[in-house]
């Protein structure tokens, strides 16, 4: 294969990558488009469910907090 053939096939091939990444980028932000609520939603939830969780000190201090429950059920 001469130089020329060689060097064109390769621009070729990345032209049509090009364009293949192209399309699915394209791709992509419309269906973020069409689901831009849904995402809104869904990140809202996770904030929330964030706000909810208990800090360090709380989850440490649990361990606590079960044993003296199991104690009271236990008499």
């Amino acid at each position: 294969m001469s130089d020329n053939k060689m060097l064109q096939a390769i621009l070729d091939r990345v032209s049509l990558i090009d364009r293949k990444v192209d399309k699915g980028f394209s791709e992509v932000k419309s269906e973020i488009r069409e689901n831009r609520n849904r995402i809104d939603k869904i990140g809202l939830d996770l904030a929330e469910l964030s706000d909810d969780a208990p800090t360090v000190e709380e989850f440490d201090n649990l361990e606590k907090s079960v044993t003296k429950v199991e104690k009271v059920i236990s008499i």
